[in-house]
């Protein structure tokens, strides 16, 4: 967790709130350089779902019946899609669900769906398509034979594999169908018994799962654990975060459901097959531990375009630090083509290293060990929640936290600020525009703090979220540069810092002009990200290649 103490000085010295120092809940940060919008937040020991302004008072509530089962989102249209928590008598590990449900502004529930039986469950997370399709991660029972057919050398009573389903909901009548699946059981590999199903050679079949990987506890009936799903509209592809390999795998979703049970067929005739892996090179017999880079990781999902690094993937890496505790916000940037198709030269998948990543300046201070997300904000920030904690903030891109808020619901109910708080766990939390479609037409009035007995006083700064305001129009020239890069602007510029691949701030520059010459002679080879700022506050971010 983050150091409050210094927190509370830094807020003081900013002069953006008044606290005090036994706060123990509700806002602690928000200064100008904040992305401003609403958070969006469901605790998983509550059954109300919250929206809050970057002070910290509550806008908005919807409350349910249930838990969340974990996830919660709000869509364009303004209604809440949100998991329900149905309390499985046999799917009771982490992240049970059983339902979904969507509710309008004032909270009435107007769909819902049920999946959870003896043999399946939904779980964790959601992904709403464009089309108004719902893609669901479900638990998918086998039994101990089904197992042992399939060539698993480990013995139990039951191993919970995966699907993926789409469902079309139906508004009108209720309930749903289920229009396209995916199941991992159907794309497996084993080098264990050649009598039974599956067998192959695991290091030549980077596409399957080996059936027979395991982390932690090889008994463990959860023995894939998938925790996220994402959707890339661009490349009609789906990934998905594996906490029980430590992996990210992407899959077609182009495919009939015929095809995604078979190897070929979809826009990539690779039907259901993995057509990119990434974290842990060990799942299939193409590294060691010293290549492993994921760690119980969560919250994969694909930057969107128009945000820095975008078409990137950004991932919570719970579990980062070996043998210390500690968590890190990773970017990788896949091998990909502009079709869509990922580049595997027949070893561990590429690349090597992070192209970003945010770690604490003590590192053992930033640790979640499950649960937990990251997302990208507009203004080229990152979101961070740390679940367990209850904790959401806000970094810049060169790490620096300039918004922090703690969620004051526990299972016992409201904190009382002051008061010792625990049990706050949150899944994610999620930043919206002040202009997000789905408030239109509403009111978003702060209506007071969550927590009771919270005094201080906080400024709403509204920089950056009017995008047509002040429209920055910027060039960086040459580019590539060797010794020196020019940058230019319609307006007059505040600040220029440059960040190495690391995330690394290696220059800044200060100005009140809006063309600025940067002397790079002292700086390697390599890409480089560049951030402006103008004089009315408007972040923008450039890359630059510098080329001797």
């Amino acid at each position: 967790m983050k150091n409050l103490k210094a927190l509370f000085f830094l807020t003081i010295f900013l002069g953006n709130s008044s606290l005090f120092a036994q706060q123990t809940v509700g806002l602690f940060s928000n200064t100008i350089d904040s992305y401003n919008g609403y958070t969006l937040f469901a605790p998983m020991t509550n059954t109300t779902t919250y929206l809050i302004d970057n002070c910290g008072e509550k806008v908005h509530s919807w409350n349910s019946a249930y838990k969340p089962g974990l996830s919660a989102y709000v869509l364009e249209d303004g209604t809440l899609l949100r998991t329900r928590n149905t309390n499985s008598t046999t799917f009771t590990a982490g992240g049970s669900g059983g339902g979904i449900e969507m509710l309008d502004w004032n909270g009435n529930v107007i769909w819902e769906y049920t999946i959870s039986t003896a043999n399946e469950c939904q779980h964790h997370d959601i992904e709403y398509l464009p089309n108004g399709n719902i893609l669901v991660i479900v638990w998918d029972s086998k039994t101990s034979a089904e197992a042992t057919q399939a060539g698993r050398n480990i013995s139990g009573a039951t191993l919970w594999s995966e699907r993926i389903i789409e469902i079309q909901p139906d508004l009108v009548n209720g309930g749903g169908t289920i229009i396209w699946e995916w199941k991992a059981w159907d794309h497996l590999v084993q080098d264990f018994d050649n009598t039974k199903d599956n067998f192959g050679t695991v290091s030549t079949s980077p596409e399957l799962l080996n059936v027979n990987f395991t982390s932690g506890n090889p008994t463990n009936e959860d023995w894939l654990h998938i925790n996220s799903i994402d959707y890339n509209a661009e490349f009609d592809q789906i990934i998905v975060s594996s906490h029980s390999f430590s992996e990210i795998w992407i899959i077609d979703h182009s495919t009939s459901t015929v095809q995604a049970a078979s190897h070929l067929g979809g826009a990539y005739n690779k039907g259901g097959d993995l057509l990119y892996r990434w974290g842990n090179p060990q799942t299939y017999d193409q590294g060691t531990a010293v290549d492993q880079l994921l760690f119980k990781q969560h919250d994969a999902n694909w930057i969107a375009d128009s945000l820095t690094d975008e078409g990137m993937i950004m991932v919570f890496n719970n579990q980062a630090g070996t043998p210390l505790d500690y968590s890190e916000v990773n970017i990788i940037d896949p091998p990909i083509d502009v079709s869509g198709n990922y580049t595997y030269s027949g070893s561990a998948y590429s690349p090597s290293s992070f192209h970003w990543s945010y770690q604490s300046l003590t590192p053992t201070n930033f640790y979640a060990s499950n649960i937990s997300g990251a997302q990208r904000l507009l203004n080229g920030n990152t979101l961070i929640c740390d679940g367990p904690a209850g904790t959401f903030f806000e970094v810049d891109y060169a790490g620096n936290t300039v918004w922090e808020y703690i969620n004051p619901v526990s299972q016992s109910g409201i904190v009382t600020q002051g008061d010792p708080v625990t049990q706050n766990v949150v899944f994610r939390s999620y930043r919206y525009p002040v202009d997000y479609q789905g408030f239109n037409g509403q009111t978003l009035t702060p209506q007071g703090y969550i927590e009771s007995g919270s005094t201080f006083s906080c400024t709403l700064y509204t920089t950056g979220i009017d995008e047509n305001e002040f429209e920055v129009v910027t060039s960086i020239y040459p580019n590539p540069a060797q010794n020196s890069v020019t940058i230019s602007s319609n307006i007059n510029l505040k600040s220029i810092a440059i960040y190495n691949a690391t995330g690394e701030r290696v220059m800044e520059q200060l100005t009140t002009k809006n063309s600025v010459i940067i002397n790079t002679t002292q700086l390697s080879d390599g890409i480089y990200l560049i951030k402006i700022l103008s004089h009315n506050r408007k972040v923008s971010f450039r890359k630059v290649i510098i080329a001797k």
